[in-house]
């Protein structure tokens, strides 16, 4: 691994917060109310949403073919395999895909795909790619993580399995492996902003939990 264990080591302790958070906790536990999961689900289906334009932005931009193909078969991922899961998770709550779909983002939500989107249309592509990076490989850690411990609730231990799966964990080595080629031709100004675009992604990542567990309004 390259520059990739470098950015790793600049958001420990955000992962470590990450991993103490009461939703991950308590999804582990299995004593995660439903609501709260529930709001969560619906705000990340939207976010997955946005994620999608925000590769295919960085795909547009990308300086090889492989790459370009790439980004673009994890946007339709975003959109079809995991909008799978999550629409089994609506069907047990009850919930029409028009009624997840015309749900207003959270502020949060808002706020982080705002950013993404951001990036990836007017940043350098390394650091668009920086800021995508953590979507991916703090859901596999965390994903890794809790089913270890695994869920005695079937609905959180099906979201566990998801994020820990070969299948999953085979698309954030693709995007490694591109952050560090992209990485390996930069300058230390040029890392150091790649560093910094991470690293705010990453909060962002503590942030969605945090919205998810308060199911975060707009206060006025």
């Amino acid at each position: 691994m390259g520059y990739t264990a470098e950015l790793w080591k600049s958001i420990e302790t955000i992962y470590a917060a990450i991993l103490r958070h009461p939703f991950l906790r308590e999804l582990t536990n299995g004593s995660l109310s439903r609501e709260r999961f529930q709001f969560y689900a619906v705000q990340d289906a939207l976010y997955l949403r946005e994620f999608a334009r925000a590769l295919s932005l960085a795909a547009a931009r990308a300086p090889r073919d492989e790459w370009i193909i790439m980004f673009n078969e994890h946007a339709a991922g975003a959109l079809k395999v995991e909008r799978q899961l999550h629409e089994s998770f609506f069907r047990e709550f009850g919930l029409t895909p028009q009624v997840v779909a015309t749900t207003p983002l959270a502020p949060t939500n808002l706020a982080y795909t705002s950013y993404l989107l951001a990036l990836a249309y007017a940043a350098p592509f390394h650091e668009a790619i920086a800021g995508l990076l953590p979507c991916y490989w703090i859901y596999w850690e965390v994903g890794k993580e809790l089913e270890r411990a695994g869920s005695p609730d079937s609905l959180y231990a099906r979201w566990i399995n998801t994020y820990a799966s070969a299948e999953f964990g085979s698309l954030v080595r693709g995007v490694l492996d591109i952050t560090d080629a992209t990485a390996a031709q930069l300058t230390s100004a040029e890392l150091d902003a790649m560093r910094r675009r991470f690293i705010v992604t990453s909060r962002y990542e503590w942030m969605f939990w945090e919205m998810g567990y308060r199911r975060e309004s707009w206060p006025v």
